[in-house]
């Protein structure tokens, strides 16, 4: 009888407590809500006092954040330091973390985001002549692509490059006085992720020009000899532009590359640049 009456409790309080745990992880419950929970769970398990009191300082050092940061975080980062386990941040990763401000972005990582507010932002819209692009030449583009042949011949048909170029889908941020299409960030964007809807090597192809290729910094840097010339040929595909990033010792951490490049008069006066570097990948290579 003794036994029946000991097991009795816990065939309620266990499913109780897991039933909390699920409640309070779901909701993503304050610390302090668990912390009170943990205590709750000893004190009504009959926990040694001691034990109590040692969890609750040991909860009350992550609790009180002055605390945490001065016992816990500050000793622990020395550590971590002195130990050589933190990697290091290089001069561009530093720049891309400082940069910019968060947008509905900080919802998304927020574990808890504020739909009712991501809702209401006001967001972009496409133009007519951008939806009237999307509806047609990227349909028909799509239509054209067989992602499997484009993974076993490891290029898109002859076909399908010859309509890139005719509808200019290389030269979308490229302005309309330069042939260009001119289109938003937005319908870049909608395109290449409808392509990449049908095939992902035809989305890339398409968005290595738009985004790593040199029209926008000629658009923004260039001189006008130099776009006058080279943004019609990069709208219209007769120059497709590469990228070549990443090195032997380098990723796409682009301030950890070693190439370089003099700038020198020639002995015909012109104006021109010595390159010296080696590369590992290079985007479009074969077709630029």
């Amino acid at each position: 009888m003794y036994g029946l009456l000991m097991v009795e409790p816990l065939y309620y309080t266990i499913p109780a407590v897991v039933a909390l745990v699920v409640i309070f992880g779901y909701n993503g419950a304050p610390l302090w809500l668990w912390t009170i929970l943990v205590l709750g769970i000893l004190a009504g398990f009959a926990a040694p006092v001691p034990l109590i009191i040692g969890v609750a300082v040991l909860l009350l050092l992550f609790v009180a954040v002055p605390l945490r940061r001065v016992i816990v975080t500050a000793n622990l980062m020395k550590m971590l330091k002195e130990m050589g386990i933190l990697p290091s941040i290089s001069k561009t990763e530093r720049i891309a973390i400082d940069a910019g401000t968060v947008w509905v972005d900080k919802e998304l990582f927020s574990g808890k985001p504020d739909f009712k507010r991501m809702m209401s932002e006001a967001y972009p819209e496409l133009t007519d002549d951008e939806r009237a692009f999307i509806d047609g030449p990227v349909n028909e583009i799509c239509s054209l692509t067989n992602d499997w042949e484009a993974f076993c011949t490891h290029d898109l048909p002859e076909e399908v490059w010859e309509k890139l170029k005719a509808y200019k889908f290389f030269g979308m941020i490229i302005p309309k006085s330069y042939g260009g299409l001119e289109f938003s960030a937005l319908a870049n964007s909608t395109v290449v992720t409808k392509l990449a809807s049908r095939s992902m090597p035809l989305a890339v192809n398409v968005m290595v020009p738009n985004s790593l290729g040199p029209a926008e910094l000629l658009i923004h840097y260039g001189t006008e000899k130099q776009k006058d010339y080279y943004l019609p040929r990069l709208a219209d595909g007769r120059e497709i532009p590469c990228f070549a990033l990443t090195e032997p010792t380098a990723g796409s951490d682009a301030g950890a590359i070693s190439a370089s490049g003099l700038v020198f008069k020639d002995d015909d006066g012109e104006l021109k640049i010595r390159m010296n570097w080696q590369k590992r990948y290079i985007s479009l290579a074969a077709v630029s």
